[in-house]
C-alpha cells in the first residue's frame, strides 16, 4: 500500500452545495474499507468557512484514489474547482 493526499479546492461561493452534500460525503467515506482513509477534513478560510478538503489515504495505487474521488458525492455534485492527487511519504513522526 502507498499513501496519497487528495487536495480538493471548492468552486467559489459553493458553501451551500458543500453543506447540502456533506452527509452523503460522510456516508461514502464511512463506507470505505478500514484503513483506506487515514485522516481528512476541510480547508478553512479566514472566516472559518469550509473551502476545500484534504484527505490522506492508503491505497494500492493512484488509480484506486482516482476512483475513490470520482465516486465521492462532493465530486459528483460538482463542488470542486480542482483536485490534485499526490503520492506522499510520512516522515514525521517516524512511522
Amino acid at each position: 500500500m502507498a499513501s496519497f493526499v487528495l487536495i480538493c479546492i471548492d468552486k467559489p461561493d459553493s458553501l451551500a452545495l458543500r453543506l447540502a452534500t456533506r452527509e452523503a460525503h460522510f456516508a461514502y467515506a464511512r463506507g470505505m474499507p478500514e484503513g483506506f482513509i487515514r485522516m481528512g477534513g476541510p480547508f478553512l478560510d479566514e472566516a472559518g468557512e469550509m473551502t476545500g478538503s484534504m484527505i490522506l489515504v492508503e491505497a494500492p495505487d493512484i488509480e484506486a484514489v482516482r476512483a475513490f474521488n470520482a465516486a465521492d458525492p462532493y465530486t459528483l455534485a460538482g463542488l470542486f474547482r480542482w483536485v490534485e492527487i499526490r503520492a506522499w511519504k510520512q516522515t514525521f513522526p517516524a512511522p
